[in-house]
């Protein structure tokens, strides 16, 4: 908080809104009765009037900004939590509710985009969350990897990846797309059990 309102008041850092109000219904009884007082007490109690009013606004405006900033971090760490669940639709109805929408918003929605699949939409939050938060290199790393991953399923012509296992705590070569996606595991699969076949039919003969 600003600390020349809280001087004004008397008040230390942490005030709580029931301390700053107090604090201004006492000084204000003070200068209201001092107002109309002659020469330069009352021309002094007009100012003080003036500016405990300014100072009090301030201070319940900090204080709202403060609580409404720390009710968002649990929100968000709330999402992540759903995230992990893999209750993706609650997570969502979450994100919905946010008035204030910025970098860590968005590239929670990224997170939950490439859960569901969508992974367009998922690159999409991650350019908005670094557009906003520029200098954060978690997006950027992420946005790297999920880059990565569609290359690779584009070369490897995979139409319907499965993407799997990625939360808000993975480690960083699994965040988007570090894992091996099943198709190509059941591909490998194939090819091994192929390959025994054909063994056994040539040992056969």
């Amino acid at each position: 908080m600003n600390k020349k309102n809280l001087e004004l008041f008397g008040l230390e850092e942490g005030a709580t809104k029931e301390e700053i109000t107090a604090k201004y219904d006492e000084l204000r009884a003070k200068y209201l009765e001092e107002r109309f007082m002659d020469g330069e007490v009352g021309n002094n109690a007009a100012n003080m009037l003036t500016r405990i009013e300014t100072a009090y606004n301030d201070l319940l405006r900090e204080l709202s900004e403060n609580a409404s900033s720390s009710d968002d971090d649990d929100e968000f760490a709330r999402v992540e939590a759903l995230i992990n669940d893999g209750n993706i639709a609650e997570a969502q109805r979450v994100l919905d509710g946010f008035n204030e929408r910025g970098g860590r918003w968005h590239f929670l929605q990224s997170v939950v985009f490439y859960r569901k699949k969508w992974v367009n939409e998922s690159k999409k939050q991650l350019e908005i969350a670094m557009e906003l938060e520029p200098e954060n290199e978690k997006y950027k790393e992420t946005y790297k990897k999920l880059n990565d991953k569609i290359n690779y399923d584009a070369q490897h012509s995979s139409n319907d990846s499965v993407y799997q296992g990625q939360t808000i705590n993975s480690a960083p070569d699994d965040q988007m797309g570090g894992n091996f996606c099943a198709n190509c595991i059941e591909c490998c699969y194939c090819n091994m059990m192929l390959n025994l076949c054909m063994n056994c039919l040539c040992n056969c003969r």
